[in-house]
């Protein structure tokens, strides 16, 4: 088993961090691979529609987004984290997932578990949690959940640490990760992916 946490904020050390790392260390002690990777601190463009990527199979620039799209294909669960800014997620982090999810469409995400953790001094949590779901939701990831939604607060560095209830929430939602992705491995050994249909697009436009 394998897992990618993305941590989306622009302090490699800060609350998110923290945060990742609880789940971090639960991964590893249910025997799980964590790869780390660093994106909220990166010179990172959005999405400009230009397409490319649906003749080439990868983003047009070449830069962070090409090279995580192979971690990305070898995952079995992909853990997001953001601070919250203006209840969203870091535009940074916004910016890397758009791009990453859309130019990787050739690569099969189907049953990949997808889980978004999000932190604040106070409030905004609960949309920047739903707009990180998304990219789990249109990709045929199953979202995990934990006991609770899955913020953390705290303002100064470290602070969430003190946050009892958000970190056992964490610690809960890593354990219930490893859960979903063994049984899920279990699934398609015994009964493979289900199947998929040729994709139908529907425009809204005569």
């Amino acid at each position: 088993m394998k897992v990618l946490l993305i941590n989306g904020s622009p302090h490699a050390s800060g609350n998110t961090a923290t945060v990742l790392d609880e789940m971090k260390r639960v991964f590893e002690e249910e025997g799980v691979e964590v790869v780390l990777l660093q994106v909220g601190n990166q010179a990172l463009r959005g999405c400009v529609g230009c397409r490319s990527c649906l003749k080439t199979g990868k983003c047009a620039f070449d830069d962070l987004v090409n090279e995580t799209v192979p971690l990305l294909a070898e995952c079995d669960g992909v853990v997001v984290g953001s601070p919250v800014y203006y209840a969203a997620p870091n535009g940074t982090l916004v910016s890397f997932l758009d791009r990453l999810f859309y130019s990787s469409g050739t690569t099969d995400k189907r049953m990949k578990v997808g889980a978004s953790v999000v932190v604040a001094r106070r409030g905004g949590l609960s949309s920047a949690m739903d707009q990180l779901n998304k990219y789990f939701s249109i990709s045929g990831m199953p979202i995990a959940s934990s006991q609770y939604w899955n913020d953390v607060h705290g303002m100064r560095p470290g602070e969430v640490a003190e946050d009892g209830e958000g970190m056992q929430t964490v610690r809960t939602l890593a354990r219930n990760m490893v859960f979903l992705m063994k049984s899920i491995a279990l699934g398609k050994e015994a009964y493979g992916l289900p199947e998929k249909e040729t994709r139908v697009w529907t425009n809204f436009v005569r």
